[in-house]
């Protein structure tokens, strides 16, 4: 049986592809190539290229591959392009997952995990935020990603569909062995911005907005390790494959670093000084965003083996160095 993953060339995706062929899965990638990128693919992937919203396009993979599971990782997800850009965000992320989910059940493929978001919480007052917590987002891209939550708890409910949603907390750093990494050709990120601005890619970087009710005034978010996201993943499909019920999970560490702790650690492992611009706050921006992780741990046996940000910066740093190699002209 064959594992289908929706943006499986991009950041989070190419990471999975490589943990599920490590673990000898047969898989085979659909994605359209909008942020993700061929070759962060192992030679001899299967890559379809398309989007996960096209039924007649998924109609036909589901009917000649004996696809098993989905992992649902392609998504728009940028937070201020969802504030500025809301339907689009509406139309790829809610009327796509609607297709995904209505052509999956046509084909009796009814094993799904869908990447959500730690956004969903919006400016919770408590801390960490726990799964019981009511969702209440702040900005598009969380209501998006809540909207194919309740999609798939109703399929769920009416037609078996069986599913683990994971609601990733800041993902950040690379592939130990330098296979892939984040790639995007807009950096939106905060530990890759900090990065490239440590390699002299850009001049600086900014902070938005130092007023927060935090420790330093900057924004506090849980930072995890990429290879511990995809690896919550790996547990996730292991427990639907032994019948576990249906189930929502934060992935995080549990604790936060607030922006000038990322730029502390990436001034550390790169022994360079970066320029830091103050600004204002940014729309849709939480103050604070850190997981309770006891679900996960608990219902998944999932145990994190990178928190530490030292190492997560220095994975991300090393691959941008490898990166730029890469785009320099032959």
């Amino acid at each position: 049986m064959t594992v289908l993953v929706t943006g499986g060339a991009g950041y989070i995706g190419s990471h999975m592809v490589l943990d599920l062929l490590d673990a000898g899965e047969d898989i085979l990638v659909l994605d359209n190539l909008s942020t993700g990128f061929a070759w962060a693919l192992p030679a001899g992937t299967r890559l379809i290229r398309g989007d996960f919203g096209d039924a007649a396009l998924l109609e036909e993979i589901f009917s000649t591959h004996p696809i098993e599971a989905v992992l649902h990782f392609a998504a728009r997800s940028i937070v201020p392009e969802s504030v500025a850009q809301p339907l689009d965000y509406y139309d790829t992320n809610v009327a796509g997952g609607r297709v995904l989910l209505a052509q999956m059940l046509k084909a009796g493929v009814k094993t799904l995990i869908f990447s959500s978001t730690a956004t969903v919480y919006g400016d919770a007052a408590t801390s960490p935020l726990h799964e019981g917590l009511p969702p209440c987002p702040l900005n598009p891209y969380g209501r998006s990603k809540l909207m194919v939550e309740w999609m798939i708890e109703d399929a769920a409910r009416a037609h078996g569909l069986r599913c683990v949603v994971l609601r990733y907390f800041n993902v950040a750093g690379a592939d130990p062995r330098g296979r892939t990494g984040q790639s995007s050709r807009i950096a939106t990120h905060l530990i890759k911005i900090a990065v490239q601005a440590a390699l002299g890619l850009r001049e600086g970087l900014e902070i938005f907005g130092d007023d927060y009710q935090t420790p330093d005034g900057t924004c506090l978010r849980d930072y995890i390790a990429v290879s511990d996201l995809v690896r919550a993943h790996s547990d996730a499909l292991s427990y639907l494959r032994a019948g576990g019920a249906n189930l929502t999970c934060n992935v995080g560490y549990g604790r936060g670093y607030s922006v000038r702790d990322v730029i502390a650690s990436v001034q550390r492992v790169s022994g360079r000084d970066l320029s830091v611009r103050m600004t204002g706050r940014r729309a849709g921006d939480p103050a604070s965003l850190i997981a309770s992780n006891e679900r996960i741990c608990t219902a998944l046996g999932w145990r994190p083996q990178f928190d530490d940000l030292d190492l997560i910066t220095q994975q991300a740093l090393s691959w941008e160095r490898q990166l730029q190699q890469r785009l320099q002209p032959a």
